[in-house]
This record gives structure tokens, C-alpha cells and sequence, in this order.
């Protein structure tokens, strides 16, 4: 097997045109055609963790943020990023990273952390807007059922909790083949009417070269005509946070100490309790503060995220909770979830989730 199943695998997944235009999510070191020999998985990719790779016979390390964020003018080991870089490549280490592609997916680094709270009825809490598109194709009606099914088998028609969606309406389609065509019906010179099918359906954006090729693939159309449409609908599957309501209403208090126990920390800094339960959760691994006010909008009763600077917290004015749980500490399980979603697909290469404890803030 090489690095590059691994890899494309998760990108099938997380598509890396998800990522934030900040982000570097992707390949940061090492040769995908590489043979795969094991997988280590860190939330944070260090020196420290580079060494677990040499001793546990990983050559691809799969965390979830990025070492290098910014350009390196030189690589000279004067800062850990070049230090670990260079381990990495000395000992033949891929190092790729699933960064804010895997936090905008709806069963991504948010919905670990919704699963660990026992949330119901969770949904994205920003969903990202023109990522959607629709297509549209004409073809004879006795192919319509199979070019269908190459569509959606091919990610096409997916809305909400339905899939195989599309609208299909009848009608006559007129060409006449040129003398260099090669016509599928109809004859050279003439004009030709056939009775076809107009489909429509919608598909995520990321998907659109997989679509296209399954269109052209099962199309029996020498030409083949079809439109493409970019949509304004929020997607509900794609964008940043979730939120979601606990079982039973509970009091601020306990479900902070309960918040605490469930991630393992001492310290939650928070805003002033309203007199009030809690019912609905918003929450977003990592640094989140930019959904506080979509947060209030969908009367979230907290928002549990991290990285909240002093005066952000004025900004809940009473109507939310802000729960800053630390950045390590919100995004900690998604290892878990690395991990999970690839031995659920593949079960012959070894994969271990990192023993070293990457979180760079310590409380006394």
C-alpha cells in the first residue's frame, strides 16, 4: 500500500478545498508514492512525536494541525518547526496534515467532541454557503435510469437526510451530425429528434470533477451537452461549529464540572452563569470565538470553544455562557477520529495514536 491511498482516502473525506484560505492542510513533507510501512496520528506534529514515528516504524505521520503555517526562508533548525522538519526528512517521515478541512465536515472534529457530550439533534452551526452546485444533462430516455445511477454513485443527489434526488422532466432534443461525428443515433447530415430526459441534480462542489467524469463516462452521447450552476443554498453537511441540546436541562454549574471530568482539565474559564439552564450547546474544537454571535443568534444557551481573548468575553452580555476549555483540550479526540475512520477502511497497516501529550500550556 502506498502513503497516497492513506491520504487520498482522507480527502475523500475531507475534501481539501474545505480548508480556510490561512490554513496549509495537506502534504507537508515526504514522497505519497512512498511504500506505507505504519501511521502515527497527533493532534500537533513536534520533535517529540517525530521520534515516536522513528520508534514505532511510521513513515507517515497524520496530524491535525499543520507545522508549518507560514513560508520558511531557510531551514536550518534554529526553531522547532525547522528542527522537526528536518527529523522528519532524515528518517524518511511523510508528515501530512487534516486540518480546517476536517473541522468544516459534519461528522468532523466538531462532531467527536458533540458525541463525548451525548448531544442530540446536532447540526452545523455556520453552514458554508455557495458550495453547492447543480447539473444539468439531456439524455435519451432509455439511458436516463442508468446515467442516474452513475450520478449518484458519484455523489451526486445528496440533500439533507435524502439521497438519489433529481427532478427529470420529457421532452425532444434536435442535432444533426456533421460529417466527422459520429452519432450514437441519427444519421450524418440529417437532422435527428430524439426523445430525451432532462435531469437535474445537486452535488457539493468538491465533488464536481468525480461527477463530471461519471457523466461523461455513462453518457451514451458522442457530444454531450450539460450545464453547470452555481447555487446560493447553505450546506447543510459543510461549515464551522455545531450545535446541539443535551438529554436533560442542567444546571451551568454541574454541567461545567461534567465538561471538566469529560476533557480531562482542571480549568474552564468562563463568563458569569445566567439564572437559567442549560438546553442548547453550540461548541466548536479549537479557536471559535469568530461564532460567538452565531452562537446567540441560534440561542444557544453556551458556546464551548477556546483561545477567547479579554474583551470577547463582554461580548456575551448575558444571553450565552462562554466556556473557554482550551484549544488541546476541545480538539484532543480527534486522533480518535483520525483513527477510527481509517481502520474502519483499511485493516492491513499498523496505526497508532501518538502517547505524547502535545498540549504546549500547563496550569499550577
Amino acid at each position: 500500500m502506498l502513503i497516497k491511498e492513506i491520504t487520498d482516502y482522507i480527502e475523500s473525506i475531507a475534501p481539501l478545498s474545505l480548508q480556510e484560505s490561512y490554513d496549509n492542510a495537506g502534504f507537508i513533507t515526504g514522497n505519497k508514492e512512498a511504500e506505507l510501512k505504519a501511521v502515527l496520528i497527533t493532534l500537533d506534529t513536534i520533535e517529540e512525536v517525530v521520534e515516536e514515528a522513528v520508534q514505532k516504524g511510521a513513515n507517515l505521520i497524520i496530524s491535525h494541525h499543520p507545522i508549518i503555517f507560514k513560508a520558511l526562508k531557510s531551514i536550518t533548525g534554529k526553531n522547532y518547526i525547522e528542527r522537526t522538519i528536518i527529523k522528519a526528512i532524515k528518517h524518511d517521515i511523510a508528515i501530512y496534515a487534516v486540518h480546517t478541512n476536517l473541522d468544516n465536515i459534519h461528522n468532523g472534529v466538531n462532531s467527536i467532541l458533540c458525541k463525548k457530550l451525548n448531544l442530540k439533534n446536532c447540526k452545523i452551526l455556520k453552514p458554508l454557503k455557495n458550495e453547492l452546485r447543480k447539473l444539468v444533462t439531456f439524455v435519451p430516455a432509455v439511458h436516463a435510469e442508468k446515467l442516474r445511477t452513475a450520478l449518484f454513485e458519484a455523489g451526486a443527489g445528496n440533500i439533507g437526510n435524502y439521497d438519489k434526488c433529481s427532478f427529470n422532466t420529457s421532452g425532444e432534443g434536435t442535432f444533426k451530425a456533421g460529417e466527422l461525428a459520429n452519432p450514437f443515433v441519427g444519421e450524418i447530415n440529417k437532422i435527428h429528434t430524439e426523445n430525451e430526459i432532462r435531469i437535474e441534480t445537486v452535488y457539493p462542489k468538491y465533488s464536481e470533477n468525480q461527477i463530471i467524469s461519471a457523466l461523461l463516462k455513462a453518457h451514451p452521447y458522442e457530444e454531450v451537452a450539460y450545464d453547470l450552476y452555481t447555487l446560493e443554498n447553505y450546506f447543510d453537511k459543510t461549515g464551522a461549529g455545531i450545535i446541539g441540546e443535551i438529554e436533560e436541562p442542567a444546571n451551568a454549574v454541574q454541567f461545567i464540572k461534567n465538561l471538566k471530568e469529560i476533557l480531562q482539565t482542571r480549568v474552564i474559564k468562563h463568563t458569569k452563569f445566567p439564572d437559567k439552564k442549560i438546553i442548547k450547546v453550540a461548541l466548536c474544537g479549537g479557536s471559535g470565538s469568530f461564532l460567538l454571535q452565531d452562537a446567540i443568534k441560534q440561542k444557544a444557551d453556551i458556546f464551548i470553544s477556546s483561545d477567547f481573548k479579554y474583551h470577547e468575553y463582554f461580548d456575551a452580555d448575558g444571553k450565552i455562557i462562554i466556556a473557554d476549555a482550551g484549544h488541546y483540550e476541545t480538539e484532543q479526540f480527534t486522533k480518535e477520529l483520525i483513527f477510527d475512520v481509517l481502520i474502519k477502511k483499511f485493516n492491513n497497516f499498523a496505526c497508532f495514536l501518538s502517547e505524547i501529550n502535545t498540549n504546549p500550556i500547563n496550569y499550577i
